[in-house]
Formats: C-alpha cells, structure tokens, sequence
C-alpha cells in the first residue's frame, strides 16, 4: 500500500514595490495553488488583485495561534498544494514565515522556495563594497536591547545590514553615530518603487541628510553600516 503524496509550502517572493518584479514562476505557482497564506489578506489581495487570481486566503500574522498553522499542514496533507507570501519580499526574512516553515518541514511535507525580490538582496547588489561576508540583523530592537543592538553593529568586523521603519530611523541614526561615528553607511529608501533613493557617507552626514530633508523620511529603510 503506497503512501498517498503530500501536497508541497511554495515560498514565494513577491514585489517589494515594483509589480513587474513578480516572477513568471512565482505567478504560475500563485495562480496553481488550492491556497494562498500570506501576513495580511487587505496587502495579499492588491498583488493577487493584479494579476486577477482568486484563491483562498489564510493569514498568518506574527506570533499566529498554531492552529492556523495545523490548518496548512492538514491541506498539504490531503495533497493540496500552498503558497506563502508575505506583504512584500521573501517570506522568512524578519516576518512570520519561518514558523510555519518550521512547522510543515517537522509534519513531513515538502516545501520549496520560489525566489526572487528582497530588500536585503536588492541592497546588496548596488552598495559597491566588499559583501562576501555581511551580518543581517533584521530589524532594530524599538526600544528593550536597541542599545545593545547598535553596539553590536558598531563592534562588527564585517558590514552589518538591517531594516528600519520611518518612524524610528532619525533616531537610530543617532544611536549609531553615537556608537559608531567613524563608519559609513549605505541608505535604501523605497527601493524599486517611484521614490526610490540610495544615499551613501558617514553616518553624521547621513543624519544630517534627513534632518534637512523630513519629508524623505517616509518609506522603508534597508541600511548597510560598514
């Protein structure tokens, strides 16, 4: 008696702000799949909204009930096939998709990643120094072990690369150039979106960028400090 196949976890990357970087895989996969789950169903449905694809929505925010999990593990079970987005980017990057991973791959069931767009992918490819060895730290601790936090990025002996919030970026820049005054940075702002802007100096001087221009502290951030 064989054993009846197992539905596969598509991971699928989705546009970080330009639709045109969805993939054709990744759009035959999301237009294949019996489910899509994805962090927040009002963000899944402008992408799938797009390319007309309608399909049972699961989200699965941070910190979800593991019930929610067991429901994808039961439909792969059954041998129905699941994607996993996020709201922008790979899904596992600082965002709940490692935890239902982590739980399909435990249950026995194939998962199988479908690359393409990322902050820290796309940051990297135009930063021009040497990142053959980098330390990505996600995102800055908001208030608990921020100071931590920048003492480790300032003690680091390779480039350190994180993501920021408008909200707090002015004043984690500050931090730094308290912890770290000799190094520069490398600034990602909106990237592949209309605004998208890339700036590069120290990190007084990135500071002082932003504090003369407010109104470009919008967006999402990816930073590089080396």
């Amino acid at each position: 008696m064989t054993e009846e196949k197992k539905g596969t976890l598509y991971i699928v990357a989705t546009p970080i702000g330009n639709m045109e970087d969805l993939t054709l895989r990744a759009l035959r996969v999301l237009q294949e799949a019996d489910m899509i789950v994805c962090e927040d169903t009002r963000v899944a449905k402008k992408l799938l909204f797009r390319y007309e694809i309608q399909k049972t929505l699961l989200a699965i925010p941070q910190h979800s009930a593991t019930d929610k999990i067991d429901r994808v593990i039961e439909k792969l079970k059954q041998g129905l096939d699941v994607a996993l987005i996020t709201d922008a980017g790979t899904p596992g990057m600082s965002d709940p998709g490692n935890e239902v991973v982590a739980q399909v791959a435990a249950a026995g069931c194939m998962v199988s990643p479908i690359p393409g767009a990322s902050a820290l992918g796309a940051i990297v490819s135009v930063a021009g120094i040497n990142l053959q060895e980098f330390l990505f730290k996600g995102f800055p601790p908001h208030k608990k072990g921020r100071q931590t936090y920048f003492t480790e990025v300032a003690e680091s002996r390779v480039p350190v690369v994180y993501y920021e919030s408008p909200y707090r970026v002015l004043k984690n820049l500050e931090l730094l150039k308290e912890t770290a005054p000799t190094k520069r940075v490398i600034v990602g702002r909106e990237l592949t979106k209309m605004f998208e802007e890339i700036i590069r100096g120290t990190v007084g001087e990135t500071l002082e960028y932003y504090r003369q221009n407010p109104g470009k502290v919008r967006g999402e951030f990816v930073i590089v400090v080396y």
